[in-house]
């Protein structure tokens, strides 16, 4: 069974990622990160949600649309270092947490979730900034 299976499938996902992208709109903590999206969210939601879906083992929706997501070089015209990464992962871990009642599926989630928001940083973090 695939992560995209064991978490529900589409509507499970669409829930995650509108979670997520409430978390970054309401938590202080995302307003860096927040400030790199556009005002309104929806097409953001909707690439993020095709992304992950076959990112997580489902249908391969943003790559039949998109192409090949080349995820780290789209995001090269933005600042990210440690502070955003963890931004991105705190409204993440939020976002899991109140939809994925599966602490065990949750945990490798979040795990593979943090192991694509180390990846994702291609800024030096600067001295005396949050970590």
């Amino acid at each position: 069974m695939t992560p995209y299976e064991q978490l529900g499938g589409e509507a499970a996902l669409s829930a995650l990622v509108a979670r997520f992208y409430r978390f970054m709109d309401i938590l202080p903590e995302a307003r860096a990160i927040r400030a790199m999206h556009p005002p309104d969210l929806a097409v953001s939601e909707e690439k993020l949600f095709m992304f992950l879906s076959g990112w997580l083992g489902g249908p391969s929706l943003y790559i039949e649309r998109y192409g090949h997501p080349f995820l780290r070089k789209r995001h090269l015209p933005f600042a990210i270092a440690t502070p955003e990464a963890d931004a991105w992962m705190l409204c993440m871990r939020r976002a899991l947490a109140d939809t994925v009642a599966d602490a065990a599926l949750r945990q490798a989630l979040e795990q593979a979730f943090a192991g694509m928001a180390a990846h994702m940083r291609n800024r030096p973090d600067v001295a005396g900034s949050p970590a």
